[in-house]
């Protein structure tokens, strides 16, 4: 998680709430980077500890601390009032 303003994706390449999440975002030119759990396990405890213990991706954190799990298009809309 970072505190820099940068937009954590933690996702995995088989999601397609990932790839769909990530599609949006690159439409409107939101920036983010992405971390891949499966590739980087490290992280997996981040995501449960951000989900009550379950591993839900997307996991999207944001620079004020807030995090969105597995969002709708309507919900990152709306994040990202565009």
């Amino acid at each position: 998680m970072t505190t820099d303003g940068t937009i954590t994706v933690y996702g995995t390449q088989w999601c397609g709430d990932c790839f769909r999440a990530k599609r949006l975002m690159d439409e409107h030119g939101i920036r983010y980077d992405w971390t891949d759990i499966d590739e980087h396990p490290e992280f997996q405890q981040l995501v449960q500890s951000l989900n009550n213990g379950a591993t839900i991706v997307p996991t999207i954190v944001f620079p004020d601390g807030s995090h969105l799990s597995e969002p709708t298009d309507a919900e990152l809309i709306e994040k990202f009032a565009i």
